[in-house]
């Protein structure tokens, strides 16, 4: 086994610094407002050193999703543990992780519409691999709770994985911890309940 040196047992812990930073400036600003002399100032190193780990911003926001999309395979890793459980259960459970990350403001808030953002996303084969795995995952499940009629059969397996994706971007989950009327699990489970149950009165 290959031991790690004390420098580059640094430079990683440096990196994971700069990462944690990006996914909570992400979180609470959003990429358009989020700087890389913030970024820089946050973690207590300069630019320079910075760019020394991630080439640009995008780069930098790039860093932040791979990190999300790990924690999100992680997730779904405890879930494959139990596989006796209904696919609709773990969708469910993997929705609920989702949007119990955004209330903790840890989940980056990226522009739908961003080209250089988009284009360093298309080109990261980490990245892509990453949400390929989630994507493949999260689609077997969606295809198998439509077997067993927990889901509209009619509804195309992509629309139903965009639509999860969405929940974890969901704006609704802040306007209502805003209006302190509801605790975090209270709005999570009234989130749920409109994603996999609807809002028709039938």
């Amino acid at each position: 086994m290959t031991r790690t040196s004390f420098k580059e047992q640094m430079l990683r812990a440096r990196e994971d610094a700069i990462v944690a930073s990006v996914n909570r400036l992400l979180a609470e600003k959003g990429y358009d407002m989020m700087t890389v002399d913030e970024v820089a100032a946050d973690v207590g190193i300069a630019k320079a050193s910075l760019y020394k780990h991630f080439a640009s911003k995008e780069a930098l926001a790039a860093a932040a999703m791979v990190r999300l999309l790990d924690r999100a395979l992680a997730f779904i890793a405890t879930l494959d543990s139990h596989p006796t459980a209904r696919a609709i259960d773990h969708l469910r459970a993997v929705a609920r992780w989702s949007m119990q990350v955004q209330l903790a403001g840890e989940m980056p808030s990226l522009p739908a519409q961003n080209s250089s953002l988009r284009g360093a996303l298309s080109n990261d084969s980490v990245y892509l691999k990453r949400l390929m795995e989630v994507s493949d995952k999260l689609g077997a499940w969606i295809v198998a709770a439509q077997r067993a009629g927990h889901l509209n059969p009619q509804l195309p397996p992509e629309v139903v994985l965009y639509t999860l994706f969405a929940r974890a971007c969901d704006p609704v989950l802040g306007l209502l911890k805003l209006s302190g009327q509801h605790s975090d699990d209270r709005i999570i489970e009234l989130l749920l309940s409109t994603c996999f149950d609807g809002i028709s009165g039938a």
